[in-house]
């Protein structure tokens, strides 16, 4: 595969051995970084604050794939691993301008205020079902906290809101770690985004058949009484939202729960209600973003980047694990965990302009539910082994844990 540019790229580490030091290194490389995508892809990646809250907003890097040069010339095979996540069919994430406008409203007229209210009482009966039911393994010794509460209870919660049946969540949680991971074999690729709109497709489907109170429901009706969506945009948008809504959460408390861990004074200023839940929660967010690097936008021009240039049709990806710890925005400690830190720049990391992410409201309030009452439940919870020794799945688009072990007690 051509790089299209002879300029020294830094590759990303495909088994994400150390996020920290490649965030660092790309941070270093200035604002602007060529890097190399798992399978050899050439793209540019957008690395400080400043820069990124700016490319965000700018109208020349689109969603369009058909912008991108190396797409043209058939330089991305159909089977490449992050493919889905270039590629993952028409919905808001992938268009941009009026077309972005009109498909988001009517997600915005689904996801409502109301709706992502009402899902609070739900969201903490399942957080006591869950803490229940790790109470009944308090004297086990060591418990994966990742497989018993951050992940269940993410893939509970976007399931209930989306409609999906809870019988096939045990098969999603297979498809979505495939779907993400670049080490799925090329011969999985096609057949697992297949059988991903498959699954999504059944869903939108049954709810057309019989509507209930749910997010799909809601978008089958909101596009019937307006702007219409085909079955199509809905089933991408489902999968998008299912994707993001339950991996962006389970990091997000895994990550909470281990900064907690490393940090006990800070722990304990919590603990004692001297700062609040909601610090943890948006300083994890900066410190530990749940999302490493976004796949991925387009370049219908040349788009300077302070002494560089993202050529026309280049490939632009935003490296949220570099650009939350960028010194010029967050201050010289912001290489460290801080929940009392006080700064004039907010994270970005849950997007910035037109395509922030529409489910951020409920993320946060998962995590302000599901971590107080966590340590309410378990005030003496704690890592089971050196931070050090925590290993992240190989998916370089996410700040993911293979497993997290605790002692409960």
């Amino acid at each position: 595969m051509t790089t299209g540019t002879e300029e020294a790229r830094i590759p990303l580490d495909p088994f994400v051995t150390d996020l920290d030091g490649e965030s660092a290194r790309l941070r270093a490389a200035g604002p602007l970084a060529a890097v190399e995508l798992p399978g050899g892809v050439p793209v540019w990646a957008v690395t400080h604050h400043a820069e990124a809250r700016a490319l965000l907003t700018d109208p020349r890097l689109v969603k369009d794939i058909n912008v991108w040069g190396a797409w043209q010339r058939g330089e991305i095979p159909a089977d490449w691993p992050l493919i889905g996540l270039a590629n993952p069919g028409r919905s808001m994430l992938t268009v941009d301008g009026a077309e972005h406008r009109r498909l988001r409203t009517l997600v915005a007229q689904a996801l409502t205020v109301r709706r992502v209210e009402h899902m609070r009482e739900r969201i903490t009966e399942l957080t006591d079902r869950l803490l229940d039911e790790l109470a009944a393994d308090a004297d086990a010794g060591v418990v994966d906290l990742k497989a018993a509460f951050a992940y269940p209870l993410p893939m509970y919660v976007i399931a209930d809101l989306m409609g999906i049946e809870e019988a096939r969540l045990p098969r999603l949680k297979e498809l979505f770690e495939k779907f993400f991971s670049t080490q799925t074999p090329p011969e999985e690729v096609l057949a697992t985004l297949t059988e991903l709109a498959s699954v999504m497709g059944d869903t939108v489907a049954a709810k057309r058949a019989a509507p209930g109170d749910d997010l799909t429901s809601a978008l089958i009706q909101a596009s019937e009484d307006g702007d219409h969506l085909t079955d199509a945009e809905i089933v991408s948008t489902l999968q998008l939202m299912v994707a993001a809504g339950h991996e962006t959460t389970i990091s997000l408390l895994a990550n909470s729960v281990v900064n907690l861990s490393t940090h006990p004074e800070q722990r304990a200023l919590v603990l004692s209600g001297e700062a609040e839940w909601s610090a943890v929660i948006e300083e994890t967010l900066r410190f530990s973003t749940p999302t490493s690097h976004v796949l991925i936008r387009f370049a219908t021009e040349d788009v300077p980047v302070g002494d560089r240039v993202i050529p026309a049709g280049d490939a632009l990806i935003v490296s949220y694990g570099a650009l939350g710890r960028d010194e010029r925005a967050h201050g010289p400690t912001a290489g460290g965990f801080d929940i009392t830190r006080t700064s004039e720049n907010r994270h970005i990391s849950f997007g910035h302009g037109p395509h922030v992410c529409p489910g951020a409201a409920l993320s946060r309030m998962e995590a302000g539910v599901a971590l107080p009452a966590l340590y309410a439940r378990f005030p003496h919870l704690d890592l089971a082994v050196p931070a050090a020794e925590l290993r992240n799945k190989p998916v370089v688009t996410q700040n993911d844990l293979f497993e997290l072990p605790v002692r409960l007690a």
